[in-house]
């Protein structure tokens, strides 16, 4: 079956295309319609090639084939395509990782064959897969660097009995103090709340026995 490239560029014409952070991208089922409006019998073959790793972790790659059928009823492949996911890329992932790779990979197939091609290869589905992987790796990284870099900054056990100490040799409230610096125990205090803590305590102290002096 013999193509013009006008055919494509007019089934490229009735695509609609969806913003992603600034750029017009085409999403799979546009791909899919402008592709059957060229080959209505055409065919989209997808097929698994691996489902690897531990449950939470899978990794898997799907290859899609699309093309016609000739006169004898043989197929004629016009392109492939192949795609990667990983189960645990995105929230998405979590649950329909294997079905985002298959449309990643037809819509890989079909912008092989010249639909969708205008920005990207890549469809619109496959790019925001992408940012979503991104921001989840980021959002990982950032949740593994907070608690090292909060953890760092905390009072040791000594310090922080000595704090209540202070605070019941005052005569001073532990649970008003954890309160009012946000925390549930001493030992969850930063060294610079245990210092100002310190501090505060020591002026109140220090101004306590002064008016004791004047009586």
């Amino acid at each position: 079956m013999s193509v013009t490239y006008d055919q494509i560029r007019a089934a490229n014409d009735t695509i609609r295309t969806t913003d992603v952070r600034g750029k017009a991208y085409a999403e799979v089922p546009q791909r899919v319609r402008a592709f059957r409006t060229i080959w209505p019998t055409g065919y989209i073959i997808t097929e698994m090639m691996s489902n690897d790793g531990e449950a939470g972790k899978r990794t898997c790659v799907f290859r899609a084939e699309a093309g016609y059928y000739d006169e004898d009823g043989r197929r004629v492949c016009l392109a492939t395509g192949t795609a990667y996911e990983n189960e645990g890329a995105s929230n998405i992932n979590r649950t329909s990782y294997i079905e985002n790779c298959e449309t990643s990979a037809v819509g890989r197939c079909l912008g092989m064959i010249g639909l969708g091609v205008d920005v990207s290869i890549a469809s619109a589905e496959e790019v925001r897969a992408a940012i979503a992987a991104q921001d989840a790796t980021q959002n990982a990284q950032d949740a593994q660097r907070a608690p090292k870099a909060s953890t760092a900054n905390r009072v040791t056990a000594a310090q922080a009995k000595s704090l209540e100490r202070l605070l019941t040799q005052n005569g001073l409230e532990l649970e008003a103090t954890l309160k009012h610096y946000g925390v549930k125990y001493t030992t969850d205090m930063t060294t610079e709340q245990y210092a100002d803590a310190i501090a505060i305590v020591e002026r109140w102290a220090e101004k306590h026995r002064k008016q004791e002096g004047t009586t």
